[in-house]
């Protein structure tokens, strides 16, 4: 997993699901790739950059994604941001409504790892009187305390882009 760039290993019970690529005779141009989503309980959609995605696997439980040419640049507002630093296939293959900022809920990510070292939840070292660790939650009882506990709302929701 160390030559993976940016790694994000997302709350259990979780999955990954990539919708089939649907060819057509008609000449779509700049349609992009078929989306790729995190699925949680009880229907919550995430949508992720599927150009970005060089590595997917929920063998473990949850959801594991790698992206490419994405950097996590922190949080902001409540939310972590991951930013799109370079392509990985040619523009022709695009998207041209693609994204250029990704946001996601931190109780929806358990851990990030660029190139292979954990980045968030922060890592409290030696010297650091500090004790940062992962968010514990019940993935069911955060989706009801942030309002996206009705159905309708959950299949719709998905991360705010730029």
């Amino acid at each position: 997993m160390q030559d993976i760039p940016l790694l994000i290993d997302f709350a259990a019970p979780s999955s990954v699901l990539r919708e089939q690529d649907r060819p057509s005779t008609l000449p779509i141009i700049g349609n992009g790739p078929p989306g790729t989503f995190v699925l949680f309980p009880r229907g919550l959609r995430v949508s992720l950059p599927t150009d970005q995605i060089v590595f997917a696997d929920d063998t473990g439980g949850h959801a594991r994604v790698g992206f490419g040419g994405m950097r996590f640049a922190g949080s902001d507002d409540g939310r972590l941001v991951f930013v799109r630093i370079r392509e990985l296939f040619p523009d022709d293959q695009l998207s041209p409504a693609r994204s250029r900022t990704m946001l996601l809920d931190p109780c929806w990510v358990s851990t990030i790892s660029v190139d292979g070292r954990p980045v968030w939840p922060a890592v409290a070292s030696a010297t650091d009187s500090r004790q940062d660790a992962a968010p514990s939650f019940d993935i069911d009882r955060n989706l009801t305390a942030t309002g996206i506990g009705n159905a309708a709302a959950e299949r719709n929701r998905s991360p705010v882009r730029r």
